[in-house]
C-alpha cells in the first residue's frame, strides 16, 4: 500500500483528536463522560505523586471539565466498568478490554521472569494464606497483613512478603484490584471483582496483536512501530510486526509518510485519517500531567511537537533543569510552556514556583488571559482558592500572569456570587 503523505501540523491535530483535547470532542457529563474518556484513550495512566492533583484525576479532569474523583472510584467499584492493570505503566482500562490481558496473566502465573519464578517457590505458603485469606474474610489491603503486635517477623505474617505476594496473585489474575481507599489498593479474588458476562476468554497471539496495533493508533493517531509497541504492552515485538503488516495488507491500516521527516516510518488507521480536522476557532490552554498520555512516550513528544521534555522529580535536586514535577502547557496544537507548581492545600494557594514559555513563543493577550483561566481552574480543581507566580521566564512575564490572574479570580468570585 503506497504511503499516505501527512503534514506535521496535521499530525499534531490527529493526536489531539484522538487525545480529546482538540477542543471539538463533546463527552457526556458525569461518569459517563469519564467512562467514554477511558474507553476512546484506551488507558489512563496512574501514578502516585501528589504535588497537585495525582496524574489520573489530572488527565481526566483535563477532558471532563465536571469531574470528580468519586466518578472514577464509582466506574471502579461500583459499576465495574474500569479495572486496573499494567498497560504502558499501572492503569485504569476499559472492563471491555480485559480478556486481552488475561494471556499476560497467565504467562505470569504459568512461569514469569526468573526472579518471579523464585519467589513463588520460595513463597508458596505466604501465596497460599493470603489467597485463603482474602477468601474466607473478603477483600483486603496490605494493611491487614501487617504482623500482630508481639508478633516475631520472619513469619508468613511479615507484612513484605505478604504484599508481594499480594501483587504476584494481582499480576496473574487470581486476584483483582477491587477499589481504592486514599489511594490504598483494596484486593479481591477475580471472580468476585470481574463482572458477570465480561468475556475473559484469552485470545490468540494474533488477535492481541490486532488489538494492540488498533488500540494504539486510535489513541496516538500517527504513530512509529516503537510507540505502537510501548502503549499498551499486550504482546511481544515480533507478534505486533505480524499483527501490523496483516492490517496493512487488509487496507485498514496505512504507512504515513510525514513531510520533512524522512526515514521515520509511520502508521495510522485508515478510518482516522479520513476524518476532518478543524481548528477549533479559539485554541484553548491546557496543563497537562506528566503523565498525560499525549506526551508520556517522550521521544514522540519531541518529533510530534518539538518539546524537548523530561519528569525530573526522579533526579538529584542539584541536577534538576525545571523543576521537582513540571507540567506542560498546550496552547491549541504547540506545547509553548511548562510551570513548576505545588498546591499548598492547607494554606489554599496553588504555589507556580517558576513559569517559562518556549523562546520562540511569543506571548499575546489573548494567550495570557486563557493562561490565567486555566490556572485560576487548575487551582480550583486542587482545592486552592488563589494563584501566586513566585518567578517567570521572561522575567516580565510574572507580571502579566499575575494581573490576569487577579482579574480571573475576581471575575470567578463575581459569577460565583
Amino acid at each position: 500500500m503506497p504511503a499516505a503523505k501527512v503534514s506535521l501540523a496535521d499530525a499534531r491535530r490527529l493526536a489531539l483528536r484522538c487525545q480529546l483535547l482538540d477542543g471539538q470532542t463533546v463527552l457526556p457529563t458525569g461518569k459517563e463522560g469519564v467512562a467514554e474518556a477511558i474507553e476512546r484513550l484506551g488507558y489512563v495512566q496512574i501514578d502516585t505523586i501528589a504535588v497537585v492533583n495525582r496524574a489520573h484525576h489530572h488527565s481526566l479532569w483535563t477532558r471532563c471539565p465536571d469531574y470528580d474523583p468519586g466518578m472514577l472510584h464509582d466506574l471502579q467499584a461500583v459499576d465495574r466498568r474500569v479495572f486496573e492493570y499494567w498497560a504502558h505503566a499501572m492503569a485504569y482500562l476499559p472492563i471491555s478490554d480485559y480478556r486481552y490481558f488475561v494471556p499476560q496473566m497467565n504467562r505470569i502465573r504459568e512461569q514469569g521472569p526468573p526472579w518471579m519464578r523464585d519467589w513463588r517457590k520460595k513463597h508458596a505458603d505466604v501465596i497460599d494464606a493470603v489467597l485463603e485469606r482474602i477468601r474466607a474474610e473478603g477483600p483486603l489491603t496490605s494493611k491487614d497483613f501487617e504482623p500482630p503486635p508481639g508478633t516475631k517477623r520472619g513469619t508468613w505474617w511479615d507484612w513484605k512478603p505478604a504484599k508481594r505476594g499480594l501483587e504476584l496473585l494481582f499480576w496473574q489474575g487470581d486476584l483483582m484490584i477491587a477499589e481504592r481507599r486514599n489511594f490504598e489498593k483494596v484486593y479481591d479474588l477475580t471472580e468476585r471483582v470481574l463482572p458477570p458476562g465480561v468475556d475473559a476468554t484469552p485470545p490468540s497471539d494474533e488477535e492481541c496483536g490486532r488489538f494492540q496495533v488498533r488500540r494504539a493508533l486510535q489513541a496516538l493517531g500517527i504513530a512509529r512501530d516503537r510507540e505502537i509497541r510501548g502503549f499498551v504492552k499486550a504482546v511481544d515485538g515480533p507478534v505486533l510486526r505480524r499483527a501490523l503488516a496483516d492490517l496493512i495488507e487488509a487496507g485498514d491500516v496505512v504507512p504515513v509518510e510525514l513531510e520533512g521527516a524522512v526515514g521515520r516510518a509511520c502508521y495510522a488507521l485508515v478510518e482516522r485519517l479520513d476524518a476532518t480536522l478543524d481548528d477549533p476557532a479559539e485554541p484553548r490552554v491546557r496543563i497537562l500531567s506528566p503523565f498525560d498520555g499525549l506526551i508520556i512516550q517522550r521521544d514522540r513528544t519531541e518529533w510530534l511537537f518539538d518539546f524537548e521534555y523530561a519528569l525530573e522529580c526522579y533526579l538529584p535536586e542539584a541536577k534538576r533543569r525545571y523543576g521537582y514535577f513540571v507540567l506542560p502547557i498546550l496552547f491549541g496544537d504547540r506545547l509553548v510552556g511548562r510551570l513548576d507548581p505545588k498546591a499548598d492545600r492547607k494554606a489554599g494557594t496553588f504555589l507556580i514556583r517558576k513559569l517559562w514559555l518556549e523562546p520562540w513563543f511569543e506571548a499575546t493577550d489573548g494567550f495570557l488571559e486563557r493562561l490565567a483561566v486555566s490556572l485560576v481552574r487548575f487551582a480550583g480543581f486542587n482545592d486552592c482558592g488563589s494563584v501566586q507566580v513566585e518567578r517567570a521566564s521572561p522575567a516580565k512575564l510574572r507580571g502579566a500572569v499575575s494581573r490576569r490572574v487577579r482579574a480571573a479570580l475576581a471575575a470567578e468570585q463575581g459569577g460565583a456570587r
